[in-house]
């Protein structure tokens, strides 16, 4: 039976099938990510989706899944899709972007740091909303995903060398990294972080969806590390952090009950692919974009040429 690139009972299937990680992970890392000029400006320049950035994620998200999930077939198309796309990302930023990125500084999809960082942003979501979520990995549940991660990173291009070896090595820098005066945020990626982690919502959402996308948004905000929060001016309360916590700890609750325990419709609910959901994520920005609304106020869809020679 061809289980694709990972084993079914490998590590980082074992994480990205609890349900509650995949429909997370993803959209701490991309608001986390942001503060990196070099990955956010050549991601913005280089995708179709400039200003339906939850579209972007879904579509992330599918094929991400693809290669966690998926046959060998499966995995090499979204690769072989993902690297075409890659070929296209590469320039230059246009504008000083904090002192370690000043203007001109090179930027690739393919440059080794830079395909660890995305690997890392990854993998650091997944592994906090996890311990969050569902239950503390052990240390070596821990090393085995970080290492299934490296692997996962390699399948997408990055050298095996660009990442530290263990996942001792890769806390230490990683975490020396957000301490670090390299964080910037531009003012696009100021605008697209709050906008996908919930601090400004450009639209009305009826009452149902309101009270799932708050919760939803409680729990990204809560995970974030108290700089980031502050980089997109989150105000975090101390009633915010009691009832992020509280929230937190009744998913964690709902993923401890015995499995015979668990009626088949909320062990549905708790385990699978997330690229379904993903796709109602996204249903009214694409309404908005159908209807000629812009889901993104403020953020102007052109390149950096475009808007540089205009």
């Amino acid at each position: 039976m061809d289980t694709g690139y990972f084993a079914d009972d490998s590590m980082i299937r074992r994480v990205m099938r609890k349900r509650a990680v995949g429909l997370t992970y993803g959209l701490r890392a991309l608001v986390i990510g942001a503060v990196h000029p070099l990955l956010y400006v050549g991601t913005a320049e280089s995708t179709e989706h400039r200003d339906t950035p939850y579209t972007r994620l879904a579509l992330t998200g599918k094929l991400f899944e693809a290669v966690f999930f998926g046959t060998r077939e499966e995995a090499d198309r979204a690769l072989e899709f993902t690297g075409k796309k890659h070929q296209k990302v590469v320039g230059r930023i246009p504008e000083d972007a904090g002192q370690h990125h000043p203007a001109g500084t090179a930027y690739s999809a393919y440059d080794p740091h830079l395909s660890f960082m995305t690997m890392a942003f990854t993998f650091e979501s997944a592994e906090v909303m996890y311990d969050l979520l569902v239950k503390r990995l052990t240390a070596g549940e821990r090393e085995g995903l970080y290492q299934d991660y490296v692997r996962w990173g390699e399948l997408f291009g990055m050298p095996r060398a660009a990442a530290p070896a263990d996942y001792r090595a890769f806390r230490e820098y990683f975490d020396g990294y957000l301490a670090s005066d390299e964080l910037f945020l531009t003012g696009e990626a100021h605008k697209v972080g709050n906008y996908l982690c919930g601090h400004v919502v450009p639209y009305p959402q009826p009452l149902p969806a309101r009270q799932v996308s708050s919760a939803y948004y409680l729990l990204v905000q809560g995970s974030l590390p108290e700089r980031i929060r502050q980089m997109y001016g989150i105000e975090w309360k101390r009633t915010d952090e009691l009832a992020y916590r509280g929230l937190a700890q009744s998913v964690r609750n709902a993923h401890s009950v015995p499995s015979l325990l668990v009626p088949r419709p909320v062990k549905t609910a708790l385990n699978g692919p997330s690229a379904p959901v993903y796709r109602l994520i996204t249903k009214q920005e694409q309404e908005l974009a159908r209807a000629g609304k812009r889901s993104m106020p403020g953020i102007d869809p052109r390149t950096w040429a475009e808007r540089n020679s205009a």
